[in-house]
């Protein structure tokens, strides 16, 4: 069976300015990285601000497992199936960080039949996006680090910035360092930390940002530290912005490129949902929804992550009204929901589909809290059994939910007509979302609200340090800001050991963090942490390059 980098590789693209015009873009519009990627101009959005198509779907998950849920093989095969059906369609999609494509997950361009290409490209470097945020991040450090050791006003103590570095590598041993060691003038020594870029505030901003002029004004905002006498000091009092945002001038522009069917996609904006948003840049949807009649876009991991944030965090702030969501499922996960090991999921096991649904049931629960209008696509693995898709049909039918299976990793869009069908019959557009909470909430309740109603959770606990957090968020005035809660992806609680659907769990939130430039506040929950580790055997250890220069290993 080939590798999804050898289909991919023998796949005919078009240039990206016949992708373009697909979208009713000329050259002037765009400008090129090559024949197969593109930058859209944002003037092309500003002139259409006010004739967005009101067809945005969302495609979210059921919880994780290590079996892999396929959320963007699924996107990307549904907007491939609406374009067999006739439909003008097109993805917003986030880009991959090379953190876990060189570690634990591989690529992040989807599978098979369904991806989007150039495949290597994406996954590696890209149009070089990712960089520029760590370049801009890691620049307003350094002012940082030189504000204090030349003792300027607003005088920063060291002990409480709360402004580290990035890298787009995961490295453990960078969680917690010591900077500033040696001789007087390298520096004032004191503790840092390095975060993984896509969990940089200055992500969670370009992702935000509608405009350049929004850009910097975010930029400007973003809480570096406190003085001696504990007054905030913020990047605009360093005079950071306008370099930063100079640094991040071209990254603001959506990147263009197709599927392995030609349909259009952008790709922009990568930030992670256990650790940060989890969705794509809002100038990418928005241009994607003036461009086309359909928008698909995915949020990052469960509902319960990625798509939780995506309403009460995007859309709220963005004024996006999805009109379906798609809640992808596969046999494999329920069986590993329902008690099955990883190495044991090719069995046929009907009973552990059956003891896995309850988490697929909680999910739809999630929601039905949105008041939106649920479907759930089935995303087909070749040893799923017919008994076994069956479960899952029923299960949906008992509940008056669309289902359908989606093969689009085998057929493409082929495969995803189905789905493509169920999805064009069953959109809402006339019902607006609820969000979960309203901003002028506690923002104690604000948490408790996402805890109980999304994860399920009893109550929520608070460390000394994140009522001390608390108490220093109502003090500046952000205590309306959203919450932007990091949580492990592998349960629905906040220990990722409990599968399933637990019950009479408590979630702790350790910290909380002010992303005032991005406009949410962190609470770090459990043993969540936002630099990872490489697992045992990295993907990085597979990548090479043969005689010809061409990359292989990379999944």
């Amino acid at each position: 069976m080939p590798t999804d980098l050898e289909i991919a590789r023998a796949a005919t693209m078009r240039p990206i300015v016949d992708v373009a015009a697909d979208l009713g873009l000329t050259e002037d519009d765009i400008e090129l990285y090559g024949r197969y990627k593109a930058k859209v101009k944002l003037d092309v959005l500003d002139a259409r601000r006010d004739k967005l198509s009101d067809k945005l779907v969302l495609v979210s998950a059921i919880t994780p497992t290590a079996a892999g849920e396929g959320k963007t093989t699924t996107s990307i095969g549904l907007a491939m199936g609406l374009a067999k059906l006739g439909e003008r369609a097109c993805l917003a999609l986030r880009e991959p960080s090379l953190g876990p494509a060189l570690g634990m997950k591989g690529g992040a361009t989807g599978g098979g039949r369904s991806q989007v290409l150039p495949m290597q490209d994406i996954n590696l470097h890209f149009t070089g996006d990712i960089h520029a945020v760590g370049a801009a991040h890691n620049l307003l450090t350094a002012m940082v680090d030189n504000h204090i050791y030349r003792r300027l006003e607003p005088m920063l103590d060291p002990r409480r910035v709360r402004w580290g570095r990035v890298l787009d590598v995961n490295d453990r041993e960078l969680r917690d360092i010591v900077v500033g060691l040696g001789a007087p003038t390298d520096g004032v020594p004191h503790e840092s930390f390095f975060d993984i870029t896509a969990a940089s505030e200055v992500m969670a901003i370009l992702c935000l940002a509608e405009h350049l002029d929004d850009l910097k004004g975010r930029l400007g905002n973003v809480l570096v530290g406190f003085t001696y006498k504990r007054e905030p000091v913020y990047a605009r009092d360093l005079g950071a912005a306008g370099a930063m945002t100079a640094l991040l001038r071209d990254a603001l522009k959506p990147n263009l490129v197709q599927t392995i069917e030609g349909t259009p996609a952008f790709v922009h904006g990568g930030p992670f949902a256990n650790i940060a948003q989890g969705t794509n840049s809002v100038v990418a949807t928005k241009m994607a929804l003036a461009l086309s009649d359909w928008c698909i876009t995915e949020a990052g991991f469960g509902f319960d992550l990625g798509a939780e944030k995506f309403f009460d965090i995007k859309c709220v702030s963005a004024g996006l009204e999805p009109c379906a969501v798609v809640l992808v499922a596969t046999v494999r996960a329920l069986k590993m929901h329902g008690g099955r090991d990883i190495d044991e999921l090719t069995e046929p096991d009907a009973a552990a589909v059956e003891r896995g649904l309850p988490n697929l049931a909680k999910h739809l629960e999630s929601i039905g809290y949105f008041k939106e209008s649920p479907v759930v696509a089935l995303n087909k693995f070749t040893s799923d059994t017919a008994e076994e898709i069956d479960i899952v049909r029923r299960f949906c039918a008992e509940r008056d939910t669309p289902f359908a299976v989606c093969d689009g990793w085998a057929g493409g869009g082929e495969g995803a007509l189905e789905l493509a069908e169920v999805v064009r019959d069953s959109i809402s557009c006339n019902t607006p979302f609820e969000p979960m909470y309203q901003l002028e909430d506690s923002v104690e309740d604000k948490i408790f609200a996402v805890a109980r109603k999304v994860y399920g959770a009893e109550a929520v606990d608070f460390t000394l340090e994140a009522r001390r957090d608390l108490r220093r968020i109502k003090k500046l005035g952000y205590d309306k800001l959203p919450v932007c809660i990091a949580k492990t992806q592998k349960s629905l609680s906040d220990n990722p050991k409990l599968l399933g659907r637990p019950e009479d769990f408590l979630v702790t939130v350790r910290r909380i963090i002010i992303n005032a430039g991005a406009g949410f506040l962190v609470p770090l929950t459990g043993e969540i942490i936002r630099m990872p580790g490489l697992p045992a055997e990295p993907a990085a250890k597979r990548l090479d390059v043969d005689a010809e220069g061409n990359i292989i290993g990379l999944e």
